[in-house]
C-alpha cells in the first residue's frame, strides 16, 4: 500500500507540474482487513504476520490501481497532447492567413501601383502627341498658307501679264483698224 501511495504522490506531483487539478485517491483496502487491523493488538503470532501477506487479489487490485492511474495520466496527456496541437494549429492557420493578407495587400498596392504608372505614361504619351499633332498642324498650315499666298501670286502675275498682253493686242488692233479706215477714208 505504501508504494501505492508514493506512486499516487508521484503522479499527483507531475500532474500539478502540468497544471492539472489532482485528485486524490485513496488505496482501497479490503473491507475485512481494516477490520481486522482494527481489532488486533500490535502483537502478532507469526501465523497471522503469514496471513498479513499480500495476497494475490489484493496484488491484483494494487496492478489495477496503478493500471487505472497510469491510464488516467495517459488519458490527461493525451487531452494535453490534443489541447497543444490544436493551439499549435490555430497559430499556423493564423499566420498562414495573416502571410496570404499580406500577399494579397502586396499585390493589389503593386496592382494600384502600376495602375497609376501606366496612366501617367498614357497621359505623357497623349500631351505629347496633342503637342507634336499642333506643330505638325502649324507647319501644316504654315506651308499651305505660303503655297497658297504663292499660288495667288503667281495667279496675280499672270493675270497682270495677260492683262498687260490683251490691252496691247487691243491697242495693236485698235490702231491697226484706225490704220486701215484711214487709208480708207483717204
Amino acid at each position: 500500500m505504501t508504494e501505492t501511495r508514493k506512486q499516487t504522490k508521484k503522479s499527483s506531483g507531475q500532474a500539478e507540474e502540468m497544471g492539472m487539478e489532482v485528485v486524490e485517491e485513496q488505496a482501497v483496502e479490503p473491507a475485512g482487513q481494516v477490520e481486522e487491523q482494527a481489532q488486533e493488538p500490535e502483537e502478532k503470532a507469526p501465523e497471522e504476520e503469514a496471513a498479513q501477506f499480500v495476497s494475490p487479489l489484493d496484488e491484483v487490485m494494487v496492478h489495477a490501481e496503478q493500471a487505472y492511474k497510469a491510464y488516467m495520466d495517459a488519458e490527461r496527456q493525451v487531452a494535453r497532447a490534443y489541447r497543444e496541437n490544436e493551439i499549435q494549429v490555430t497559430k499556423t492557420f493564423n499566420k498562414a492567413e495573416q502571410n496570404i493578407q499580406d500577399t494579397y495587400d502586396t499585390t493589389v498596392r503593386q496592382a494600384l501601383q502600376a495602375r497609376e504608372e501606366a496612366i501617367a505614361r498614357a497621359v505623357k504619351a497623349r500631351d505629347e502627341a496633342m503637342k507634336k499633332a499642333e506643330r505638325d498642324f502649324e507647319e501644316s498650315q504654315e506651308q499651305v498658307t505660303k503655297v497658297c499666298e504663292e499660288a495667288v501670286a503667281q495667279a496675280t502675275q499672270g493675270r497682270d501679264d495677260n492683262l498687260e498682253k490683251a490691252r496691247k493686242v487691243r491697242d495693236d488692233t485698235i490702231e491697226q483698224a484706225w490704220q486701215i479706215y484711214s487709208k480708207m477714208a483717204k
